[in-house]
Formats: C-alpha cells, structure tokens, sequence
C-alpha cells in the first residue's frame, strides 16, 4: 500500500474515530479509575466482540456497563444469574392468549442491544449455552421461528473469582465467544479518595449521549478497514502458535506441584484459528481508538488479552484464575512495520 493511500486511510479512520474521546470521558465521570477495563470495553464494543469481566465485587463493573449504554444511547439489559434461571427466562418464550386462541412470542432481556450477564458462572450450564449461541449466532430461535438480535448486540459477562460454592464453570469449549477477558483489579488509593468524595456528593451524575448506535456500526466498519501488515499478521500467527507449543512457554506458570502429586502443569487446550481472528480484528480496533489507520504488532500483543486464552485450560498448577499465563514471545524487528 503506497503512503498516499495509507495517509488518506488514517485521515478517514481518525474522523470516525473522534468519538472515541468523547465516549471515554462520559464514562470517567462516573466510573473513576479502571482505565484499562474502560479501554477493553471500548475495544470491544468497536470490535464487535464479547467481553468477561472477572473481578471482586464492587469494582464498578455494573456501573460501567450501565454507563457505556446510557452514553451511547442504546437498550440495556441486565440478567442477574442464578441457579433456577431457565434459558427461556433468558431469549423468552412463547405465552398463550386466549382471547385470539393462538401463542404471540415474548422476547427476553437479551433482545437488547448491551446485556449485562451479571454472574453467569451462577446459572447451570443449559442456561449458559443458551447465552453462549446467541452470542455466536447473534440470533434465536422462539417455539418455530428465528428471531436476529440487535445488530449492536454486546454482551459483557461479570464472574466473581473469590466463591467456587454453587457455581457452575463456564464450559471451556464454548467460552472462546468471548473476545476479550479482563481481570479487574482494586483502584489506587487517590482514586479510591474520588469515590468516596462523589459518593458523599449525593447522587451521581447524569450521562448523556455523546454518541449513536448508528455511528459506532459505521466504526466497526471503519475498523475492517483499518490496514495491517503481512508482517503483523504473521505475529499474530506466531502468538497463536505458541499456544500450540508451549513446552517453554508453560513454565512461566508452573508453581511446585505438591508433594508425590508428580503433576506438572500444562496447557490442555490449544488456539484455534479463531483465536488468531479475534486478536487481529482486537488489535485493528485498538488502533482506531487511538486514531490510527495501521496495526503494528504491539498492539497484537496487548491485545491478544487473551481473546484465546479462553479455552487454554491450564493443568492443576497453572494460576488462581484458572487461564493460563503463557509466556507470550516478544514482536520480532521484522515486525514493527507501520
């Protein structure tokens, strides 16, 4: 690709990504702190992918789903997990009326265009793949027919790490529908002080929309357009394949394994070419939030994020988390081409 064409690219890419700013700051009124989860949100949301958020309560991860929607100005939805929760509760169902004897389709809460699935490891695994196919598939089937969801469709999925007592695992074969997971950690200090300061302020600010729905699926477009490098895609290959080779890489998250347990740990899971589409299109969406028209390895790399870390099931001695930590190989010379 000549300069000139790369030039007028990154001219048209950085007009359609002027809101970005915008969007970035209507959620920072309300959320402080958490830039890294609201720069995965953003990249998620421009990238047209599902996110899992994993964290302790009270990190503001509802707060910040609740705020991207009200900014963007799109239908929200929250479905709170639990136990007895039916995947009909879920994409609905259909209720006879008898005044005109005949069934009429009662859509669910995930008919929305932002769904919050808050603690979806509580729900048995019938409802978790019931979410887990529509958010594939991006529609659903009521009694007889199909029904397509919001071509916004977002899904941001909260799981807590500190109780395993009545949870269900999400199964590892389906969990790669997600794009991105983020570990969500505790503000610092000065900004655990803003919270405390807005919380005594009474009542919290009012987000207004600072953006379409319309314009941010005009940006994803503008993301597919985004130009990468053949070398940048061979990155991204290689980042894949190390997953599938990870006799080195693995040892960056063995531990001592117990004594007479003779159980090392290993990587069950390997990456599948799915893996190698999320963190290319995961990486182009970071370059448009930043502006930019190109995807240099670098952003490949922070981003991989671990869209594939999701079905790496790690051996009994890999992190607490249960993804494993695999050491990911640096961006070689070559491929530091704009």
């Amino acid at each position: 690709m000549d300069l000139a064409t790369l030039e007028a690219m990154n001219a048209r890419v950085s007009q359609q990504s002027q809101f970005v700013g915008l969007l970035r700051d209507a959620i920072r009124r309300n959320v402080i702190g958490q830039d890294h989860l609201v720069d995965r949100v953003l990249i998620a949301l421009l990238a047209d992918g599902h996110i899992l958020l994993e964290g302790v309560p009270g990190l503001a991860k509802t707060l910040l789903v609740k705020t991207v929607a009200a900014a963007i100005e799109a239908p929200f939805s929250r479905i709170q997990f639990t136990p007895d929760l039916l995947p009909a509760d879920l994409v609905g169902t259909l209720i006879y009326n008898p005044a005109a004897m005949d069934f009429r389709v009662h859509k669910g809460p995930i008919f929305a265009s932002i769904v919050l699935a808050d603690e979806v490891n509580r729900a048995p695994a019938k409802v978790q793949s019931a979410l887990l196919e529509a958010m594939q598939e991006r529609q659903v089937t009521i009694g007889d027919a199909t029904h397509k969801l919001d071509p916004l469709f977002l899904v941001l999925a909260t799981q807590n790490p500190i109780e395993q007592e009545g949870t269900y695992p999400l199964p590892e074969a389906q969990v790669d529908r997600f794009m991105l997971k983020v570990l969500v950690g505790y503000p610092s200090r000065p900004e655990e002080r803003q919270i405390i300061d807005l919380a005594a302020g009474g009542e919290m600010p009012v987000v207004s929309p600072v953006v379409s729905p319309q314009t941010i699926l005009e940006a994803r477009q503008s993301v597919r357009q985004i130009y990468v490098d053949d070398k940048v895609k061979d990155y991204v290959l290689d980042l894949v394949a190390a997953t599938r080779r990870p006799a080195e890489p693995a040892r960056a998250c063995t531990r001592s394994a117990s004594k007479g347990s003779g159980r090392a740990s290993r990587i069950v899971h390997t990456g599948p070419p799915r893996w190698a589409r999320m963190t290319w299109t995961a990486s182009r969406a970071r370059s448009s939030t930043s502006g930019r028209s190109s995807g240099p390895a670098q952003r490949a790399r922070s981003t991989v994020s671990r869209p594939g870390a999701g079905r790496s099931a790690p051996g009994s001695s890999c992190g607490p988390d249960g993804w494993p930590r695999t050491a990911v190989p640096p961006p070689a010379r070559r491929s530091r081409a704009r």
